[in-house]
């Protein structure tokens, strides 16, 4: 962060910002902006940890700085607000719904020290969603808030760059914004992959994009991958009482130390979660009582067989870059590669 202060430092002049396209269209504008007519001396792109914590420090030491962030909606139609994917399906969504399993688990083992609890408590998923996102709706209106006491622009628009300064976005109502800077930083984050050679992996699964954002409870669950994201969403389902299934391919939590991995596993199988191991899915189809069958293979047998669930969760690594595209090829050298 000190070394970026620095460069900060040395940003040049500011400009005023213009919404409104200009004689010559987007590519005169683009020019007029190469020419040293920009508006920010820091365009952020990505409105997550990263990007904001960036943004708010530069701004803090005196720059002009805006913040673009769009959130394309999951397959399933899941959207989201400002925080990126810590705040709205990541740490804290997370964490609260772990906190749910774990006083569940309390509960459990209230009566062996002396209270008196009716077994079994139902879980009530519907009020337990509401509160997570109520909560994670409050964090998205607080980072609006902190940019705008540091007087840092936020525009909610998907950007692509015109050249490598300027950046160009279509705004609710259809009006065309352009915004240039000295200097973009991309900060867009990733976003789960869905296996798509699957037949109906698109169509009827999920993944942790829209699982913290469920109206209902998942019921039934198919958890495909053994990634830290697979582990997670399948412990707390498993906590708050759902019949819950890991589908692994291989080995667990690949990278990391394979004792500690194990040990994670048995935890979890003496807690309830089910596993198919060495097990790839081929097919997801939906029955007619709305269920889904899923078919996959025993890379070990080779026998295929199959299973009903009522939600079937992709927690497949890696996850894809989401960065914003170009409409001119030497933007590309401001892009990450993953």
């Amino acid at each position: 962060m000190a070394a970026m202060a620095v460069a900060l430092r040395g940003l040049g002049g500011r400009f005023r910002w213009r919404t409104q396209a200009v004689a010559g269209g987007v590519r005169g504008a683009a020019r007029g902006a190469a020419a040293g007519q920009r508006d920010y001396d820091l365009l952020v792109v990505g409105g997550g940890s990263g990007g904001l914590a960036c943004a708010k420090e530069a701004a803090q030491l005196g720059r002009k700085v805006a913040v673009v962030d769009y959130v394309e909606p999951s397959p399933q139609g899941t959207r989201w607000g400002l925080g990126g994917t810590c705040v709205n399906v990541g740490c804290i969504p997370k964490k609260l719904m772990h906190q749910a399993a774990l006083l569940g688990g309390l509960i459990q083992d209230a009566p062996n020290y002396g209270w008196e609890v009716a077994q079994p408590v139902p879980h009530d998923w519907r009020k337990m969603a509401e509160a997570v996102q109520n909560h994670v709706k409050s964090l998205n209106w607080g980072h609006r808030v902190q940019l705008q006491d540091r007087k840092v622009k936020y525009f909610n628009i998907k950007a692509s760059f015109v050249d490598e300064h300027t950046v160009c976005g279509v705004a609710k109502g259809g009006k065309e914004i352009l915004l240039s800077a000295d200097h973009i930083i991309i900060a867009t984050g990733g976003r789960p992959r869905y296996p798509t050679h699957i037949e109906g992996a698109l169509e009827y699964g999920i993944t942790s994009d829209d699982i913290f954002w469920l109206k209902e409870s998942p019921g039934k669950t198919l958890v495909v991958g053994a990634s830290y994201v697979a582990l997670e969403c399948a412990g707390f389902l498993t906590g708050i009482g759902l019949d819950t299934t890991i589908m692994m391919r291989s080995i667990p939590l690949r990278g990391f130390d394979q004792q500690m991995s194990s040990m994670v596993i048995e935890h979890m199988a003496s807690h309830g979660t089910r596993f198919l191991r060495g097990c790839a899915p081929s097919r997801v189809r939906r029955l007619p009582d709305g269920q889904l069958q899923v078919t996959w293979e025993d890379r070990t047998t080779g026998k295929e067989d199959t299973g009903t669930f009522d939600t079937v969760l992709w927690a497949i690594a890696p996850r894809i870059s989401a960065c914003l595209p170009t409409t001119v090829g030497h933007a590309g050298k401001n892009q990450r590669r993953d």
